[in-house]
């Protein structure tokens, strides 16, 4: 992970109302954006291009410009309700979805010069988490009644699967191949699925793999790393796990004991990941040594969401 050209930047944020932008390679912070003073911040997304940054919370979500010294946001999406849990764009920039607690998944159409909400799927439970096929199409969606869906924005076709009965889905990833699914339960477990498509047919099979008794407590994230070889799951046990999707068999554990690990990113090698925790520090772990590389501190409470995106440059 070198920083050429452009610096590369780490977003931050949590229940202190604050969003920090950090130079990764660092660790200083360059900026602090005050979100909204009545909600913590519950998930962060950069566009495309990089130039924005997407940050939800209660009834509210933001775009604010990370390039300019404005720390106003440049958009206010309205008429949303109850918590908003995670968001993410198309890879044009195009649209942006969000999830919610209010049952419904937005697609948010962003060429507009207002942006505005041109489609909404219903899972009839709150939805704590949402991400995007490497098809760009299709939306996985788990819920708090325990359903996974897995929706077709532009055919409005859908599938529901129930993993574990009486239990709240905190995550759902999809590999960047395309090949798995994960779900992540507040039981401790990992639900993994195979996906595969044809030519002829209007939505993605999905196909039972294996269930992972990941963690003791609350699994709060899944994602898969770039390469598709990683995955990771951070927990309220205080330890983000990865497991190699070869076998699916854990191959390194990161430890920020007595303090639950919040969210995590990795870097475009694969090499290195992010790490949030309630403890307030966000950190870097080279993953073939496990060590913590560097800390960034400067929360006063605990880091709930972490964007970073980067990129290998090929000579």
């Amino acid at each position: 992970m070198e920083a050429t050209g452009d610096q590369l930047i780490l977003a931050t944020g949590g229940y202190d109302h604050i969003i920090k932008l950090w130079q990764a390679h660092t660790g200083n912070c360059v900026r602090t954006i005050r979100f909204v003073e009545t909600s913590q911040v519950n998930a962060l997304d950069r566009t495309p291009d990089k130039t924005r940054l997407a940050a939800c919370g209660y009834q509210c979500i933001r775009l604010y410009d990370i390039e300019s010294s404005c720390a106003a946001p440049i958009i206010n999406f309205e008429g949303v309700q109850k918590n908003v849990t995670r968001l993410g764009f198309q890879e044009d920039g195009n649209w942006m979805y969000t999830a919610g607690e209010d049952h419904r998944v937005r697609i948010w159409d962003m060429l507009s010069p207002q942006p505005h909400c041109s489609r909404v799927f219903d899972c009839q439970a709150p939805v704590n988490a949402a991400c995007l096929h490497p098809n760009q199409v299709e939306i996985a969606m788990g819920s708090q009644n325990g359903g996974v869906y897995l929706w077709d924005v532009k055919s409005e076709v859908h599938d529901q699967l129930i993993p574990e009965v009486d239990a709240s889905i905190q995550d759902v990833a999809i590999s960047p191949d395309g090949q798995y699914m994960a779900a992540v339960n507040n039981k401790g477990n990992c639900y993994i699925w195979s996906l595969s498509s044809s030519p002829n047919q209007q939505l993605s099979t999905l196909s039972p793999k294996l269930k992972i008794a990941a963690h003791k407590r609350y699994v709060l994230r899944c994602k898969f790393s770039p390469d598709s070889r990683l995955l990771i799951t951070t927990s309220g046990d205080g330890t983000a796990r990865i497991w190699e999707t070869e076998h699916f068999t854990m191959w390194r554990e990161l430890c920020v004991e007595n303090y639950w690990v919040w969210d995590a990113a990795f870097s475009a090698d694969s090499k290195y990941v992010f790490t949030a925790s309630s403890d307030g520090i966000a950190r870097l772990w080279k993953l073939q040594t496990k060590n913590a590389e560097r800390k960034y501190t400067g929360h006063t409470k605990a880091i709930t969401a972490l964007s970073f995106k980067d990129e290998i440059v090929t000579e």
